[in-house]
């Protein structure tokens, strides 16, 4: 059986597509430091949010010099503390969940990204550097007012960030 040249030449060529895509996916997956949702939370009852300590009131907590803890609620079509408010130059932990659909959570403009499952809650740690704004959204479809659900994420000076006591 005899092969023309082109085609030898198309089938290499998309031997080494292959093998670089599979690559890319590889390295992107293991690499990066890309984590997925992790099964360690316990699932809770996204009926009974207002029972949980960690949500029944939204709110950023000091755990640490520099490190914060933010509870966050996403439902039809609100964040939950809005805006959040943290300084610069500290790690924030979210802990997000959803007490009626699916939702996303994406601080725009970083690498913040994380889907909202009902029952689940979802955890992710950001760095702040610098002071500014940035914006929240959903990025899952979560029912007609799903374009309106945006949420803002407030990065303080460290000198002018003070947290509100409720005590």
């Amino acid at each position: 059986m005899h092969i023309h040249n082109y085609e030898k030449i198309w089938l290499v060529l998309a031997m080494i597509m292959i093998v670089g895509f599979l690559t890319t996916v590889t390295y992107g997956a293991t690499a990066v430091g890309i984590e997925m949702i992790s099964d360690e939370e316990d699932t809770i009852d996204p009926g009974a949010l207002d029972e949980d300590p960690r949500f029944a009131e939204p709110r950023v907590e000091q755990v640490g010099e520099n490190e914060y803890e933010a509870y966050v609620v996403a439902q039809q079509y609100i964040f939950s503390p809005d805006p959040i408010e943290v300084p610069a130059n500290s790690t924030v932990t979210f802990y997000v969940t959803s007490p009626d659909v699916i939702h996303g959570f994406q601080v725009a403009g970083t690498n913040a990204n994380t889907m909202v499952i009902p029952g689940e809650v979802a955890k992710l740690t950001v760095e702040t550097e610098e002071p500014g704004e940035h914006g929240i959204v959903c990025n899952e479809y979560c029912g007609s007012g799903h374009h309106v659900m945006e949420g803002k994420l407030i990065i303080h000076p460290e000198d002018e960030f003070e947290m509100e006591d409720d005590e």
